[in-house]
């Protein structure tokens, strides 16, 4: 199950479930990079918000006892555009969110078919029932400092 160079470890199982995490970590961000961040509608998106954040900075700090029309308008019509920029911008980064929830949701299952029923970690105090109940599930014994697999890939992933 675990890697060679792990295998002789006592800690064998616990670092090969911070390892696989700490990579699929690297991997998701990857994910992100690659579907948003590297994208020219993204930094189009970002362009604009900032320069719609500095406009209506520069608005308001500009005369803020002036009650003119035409300049409460422009300043609606700037917060409505940088509203607008920032839902667009979210949605954008949504579509990425759910190929990285995809993966994730992939290497959960791998780890927890990997370890289950398994302790991997044993905790050096008996947690309180409610931890106990997140942290002991899926492992076998009677033991309340046991740490199985399902409840240490979530802690690990997040």
């Amino acid at each position: 199950m675990s890697p060679p160079f792990l295998a002789s470890s006592k800690y064998s199982d616990g670092l090969t479930i911070l390892l696989v995490s700490f990579f699929t970590a690297l991997i998701c961000e990857a994910i992100s990079y690659i579907l948003i961040y590297r994208t020219s509608s993204y930094k189009s998106l970002k362009s604009s918000i900032d320069r719609a954040s500095k406009k209506l900075e520069t608005m308001k700090t500009d005369n803020p006892t002036s009650k003119k029309t035409s300049k409460v308008k422009k300043l609606d019509r700037v917060e409505l555009n940088l509203k607008e920029s920032n839902r667009d911008l979210s949605l954008f980064k949504f579509k990425s969110g759910a190929v990285v929830a995809f993966v994730l949701f992939v290497v959960f299952g791998f780890l927890n078919s990997l370890f289950e029923g398994k302790t991997v970690a044993k905790l050096p105090f008996v947690p309180f029932r409610i931890v106990q109940k997140m942290s002991h599930r899926e492992v076998f014994g009677l033991f309340a400092a046991s740490w199985g697999c399902t409840r240490w890939g979530l802690v690990s992933d997040s």
